[in-house]
């Protein structure tokens, strides 16, 4: 499928894995920082001292005390209850760690700032700038032992994908400068303003080139692969690229001729995209959404399944995941596969840091669609626009208030112009 678009810079040489759930990520994770021979970087919204985190910690801490460099950026609310134990263990081994936004620990004016509400939500993990990993799934433990007897329920379904080949470099920029951004020091070395220059002059640079090879000279080349995949990265933030993620889904759903299959945790989409939805509906593509059918957060739930009559109304069949939590942000448009960390929500679309890898792959996007397609016949239950009309008068109106409240929260934060 070739597509162009602004924000999309389709490179191939990738080689790229699909891999589902912490039980398939966290060993990857972890004999890929026991095979590191340089550097490893750590950029993760949920940091959790629970058995799997305490393995990836100390996976961590062996590679340190092997002489690497390791750093580690953690989002201070995702991670607020055990931040400043993780970063105590990893620098008392030579490991740097840094606190996006870190929470007051009382209950201050600055509890009622808005800017909290900007989060680094992203999942990224580069080794030796030539191998990442780009997610949903956070650094928690994910059930990932096959004991049934010690698993209180079945894992959260989440993605990410393990990667080599070129868009490896531009997550490694990314992180380099979300990291010297979070340099507390008040000097800025000129070695860190000569990186951080060269980083600008390349992204400048990249934004008029249409071509899928673009000659680079980085610092760290990644690695020779002899697969031939075609991907791109796309990034969100709150400076540059505040709409990219956005407009990569508007642009595939509007381009769209067969198929849509979006599974998400929390979804509750701008006026665009409910928009570009229906119109792939109407045009004859067949949508599909895999929702959270399992309450995590309830106002988040509710919400969302205010807005359901809307779609069911326009032939769009939505499906509950129920066999556990569903944490994944990941879609099938024809033949591209979005994976990531953004949900199609305010939080994600206007507020927070966000990552995601598409992959223009026919095998790649078959494995993908394969197994959403088991979700939604396996573990969910589909909505039925009669049943759904007749739920109960209760229930109706916490759907409703709980999205009041999201619209509300919104407008709060400045971005309704733009919802």
């Amino acid at each position: 499928m070739q597509l162009a678009h602004p924000h999309l810079r389709w490179k191939t040489g990738h080689e790229v894995s699909l891999l589902e759930n912490g039980v398939q990520l966290f060993p990857a994770l972890c004999a890929a920082f026991d095979a590191a021979t340089t550097s490893i970087h750590v950029e993760m919204y949920i940091f959790r001292l629970d058995i799997a985190g305490k393995q990836l910690l100390h996976h961590l801490m062996l590679a340190a005390e092997r002489g690497l460099k390791v750093r580690v950026v953690i989002d201070g609310y995702g991670s607020a209850v055990e931040d400043e134990t993780i970063a105590q263990a990893l620098r008392s081994v030579g490991g740097q760690c840094r606190i996006y936004r870190s929470e007051p620990k009382h209950f201050t004016f600055k509890s009622f700032d808005f800017m909290r509400l900007r989060r680094l939500h992203r999942k990224i993990v580069v080794v030796d700038g030539n191998v990442g990993f780009v997610g949903g799934i956070n650094i928690e433990d994910d059930y990932s032992t096959a004991d049934p007897t010690v698993r209180a329920t079945d894992a959260r379904f989440d993605y990410a994908v393990r990667v080599t080949g070129p868009i490896v470099l531009e997550l490694t920029e990314a992180i380099d400068l979300l990291w010297l951004r979070l340099n507390k020091s008040r000097h800025l070395h000129l070695k860190h303003l000569r990186t951080r220059l060269r980083f600008f002059k390349r992204q400048k640079m990249s934004s008029h080139v249409a071509s899928d090879n673009r000659s680079h000279s980085p610092i760290n080349p990644p690695a020779v692969t002899t697969a031939n995949m075609r991907a791109a990265v796309i990034l969100r933030d709150n400076l540059r690229y505040r709409r990219t993620i956005e407009q990569a889904y508007l642009f595939h759903i509007a381009a769209a001729k067969n198929e849509i299959i979006i599974a998400n945790a929390y979804f509750l989409p701008g006026g665009k995209l409910r928009r570009a939805l229906i119109d792939a509906a109407h045009r004859g593509v067949k949508v599909r959404l895999l929702l959270q059918g399992k309450i995590e957060y309830r106002m988040q739930y509710h919400a969302t399944r205010w807005i359901y009559e809307l779609f069911l109304r326009e032939g769009i069949e939505i499906y509950e995941y129920l066999p556990s939590f569903l944490h994944a942000k990941v879609a099938v448009i024809d033949g591209v596969s979005f994976v990531g960390s953004s949900n199609l929500d305010p939080f994600s679309l206007l507020l927070a840091r966000e990552a995601n890898v598409l992959v223009d792959d026919a095998a790649f996007t078959t494995q993908l669609r394969q197994s959403l397609e088991n979700a939604m016949t396996r573990g969910s239950r589909i909505v039925e626009l009669t049943l759904y009309g007749h739920r109960p008068f209760l229930e109706r109106i916490a759907d409703g208030l709980c999205y009041l409240l999201l619209r509300i929260g919104v407008t709060l934060s400045g971005k309704s112009d733009r919802y």
